[in-house]
């Protein structure tokens, strides 16, 4: 990797995020699989993995508007603070009562509902911080993309580990680790320097909540770029996501494996999405990248298509590479390009949309895949999810030709485009 692929480390506060919050993502993916493997094991219900999944995310695609409004009111460091602390109450208690023997599907459920009320503004806070930490746009699609390297690290490293802990000591270790891995993101926080308000955004504070409710939601839906770009990252959230819940029954009934075999396929989908993040992290600008991202939401769908059609332990592990690389990828280059147009007084509310996107999507798919496993089984289901990212793909692209003429007076305005160029 080029040092340049790097230069958003040179921040000091988001180099501090950077450490702790890579420590904390690892007992993140750590949960997210023993949480699955928990639930099939104690129910053998694939209907109740995605039940677990929708409850989990339900309620950030409900709180999601008006926790932008509030993101763009408070300061968004103290936010972070108070989310990261309730995260780690979250993941002890359910480590502790995983551990005393004493867990419930229904306290799974109930914990998750806790654990998506805390999302509902930490995702929209998280976002909106980045800027903050980057001190402006100049390194933000840099960060972006060291973030989503971070992040699928922790993917790669999380599951695999929880595969190995899970099968030696059970699930709540995984948890336990999990919870106290949140102080790590907690204390780096607190030792950063902000400037200004910290990471408070310069919305008014004086505007009612609907006129804010209300001004956040005209402005995405007559900014056709942005409104584009959510609507296929909706598309992609609804179909394809979803397929992450099916992995415990994949790994178990197609592959005929157990929790390690299960981390391998979620570790292999993070291999393929820290070469999709590296991709992002070594491009110089956001030229190109509405371009991008119908084709890696293509790949996205081509991979589950492959692996609904896999009954082979190597060919699942290279097609979730696959897989991983076009989720991704699809994934941050719709934030980048967002958070490269967005009005900074709006910041907190778009990206409360964003959110919404996928923690509003995802849950309603979740529980659609779960339901239709049963039915059609779950290559069925898998194929389904494939063929719909490839639908959306294929829409998306036939609107760059609308979006060119409304993103190019953007960049250059930005200095991004310079007045003699072309493309988007």
């Amino acid at each position: 990797m080029k040092i340049d692929a790097l230069r958003a480390l040179r921040h000091p506060n988001f180099r501090l995020f950077f450490c702790g919050q890579s420590l904390s993502l690892i007992g993140t993916w750590m949960t997210r699989l023993a949480t699955s493997w928990l639930v099939y094991r104690l129910t053998g219900s694939s209907f109740l993995l995605g039940a677990v999944t929708f409850a989990s995310q339900i309620p950030s695609f409900l709180l999601a508007p008006v926790a932008g409004v509030w993101v763009d009111r408070w300061e968004r460091r103290r936010v972070l603070v108070v989310t990261q602390f309730l995260a780690a109450l979250q993941s002890l208690v359910l480590a502790g009562l995983t551990l005393a023997g004493r867990i419930t599907v229904a306290e799974i459920l109930w914990l998750g509902v806790f654990q998506g009320l805390i999302n509902g503004f930490d995702m929209p806070a998280r976002q909106s911080f980045l800027v903050r930490m980057v001190d402006g746009t100049a390194d933000l699609s840099n960060a972006i993309a060291l973030n989503s390297t971070m992040v699928n690290g922790a993917r790669l490293l999380g599951p695999a580990l929880a595969g190995i802990i899970i099968a030696a000591v059970g699930e709540g270790y995984c948890f336990l680790i999990d919870g106290l891995s949140y102080f790590a993101v907690i204390a780096s926080l607190l030792a950063m320097n902000i400037t200004g308000p910290a990471g408070k955004s310069s919305a008014g504070p004086h505007a009612s909540m609907l006129v804010q409710l209300r001004e956040g939601w005209n402005y995405i839906s007559t900014f056709a770029p942005i409104r584009t770009v959510l609507l296929l990252f909706s598309i992609i959230s609804f179909i394809g996501v979803p397929y992450t819940v099916l992995m415990p029954v994949f790994a178990t009934k197609i592959l005929h494996g157990g929790p390690p075999t299960l981390g391998f396929l979620m570790g292999a989908a993070g291999v393929g999405s820290i070469f999709a993040a590296v991709s992002l992290a070594v491009r110089k600008s956001v030229l190109g990248l509405y371009r991008v991202i119908p084709v890696v939401a293509a790949v996205f769908g081509g991979g589950l298509i492959g692996l609904s059609f896999s009954r082979n332990y190597w060919l699942s592990l290279a097609l979730m590479a696959v897989t991983g690389f076009g989720m991704m990828q699809s994934a941050a280059a719709c934030n980048t390009v967002i958070q490269t147009i967005v009005d900074e007084d709006k910041r907190g509310r778009v990206m409360s949309y964003y959110t919404m996107a996928y923690m509003g999507a995802s849950p309603f798919g979740s529980l659609l895949a779960g339901g239709l496993a049963p039915v059609i089984g779950t290559p069925g289901t898998v194929l389904l999810c494939g063929v719909g990212c490839v639908v959306g793909a294929v829409w998306f692209w036939f609107q760059l030709p609308k979006l060119r003429p409304v993103i190019r007076p953007i960049y250059r305005q930005m200095g991004i485009l310079p007045d003699a160029a072309g493309g988007n």
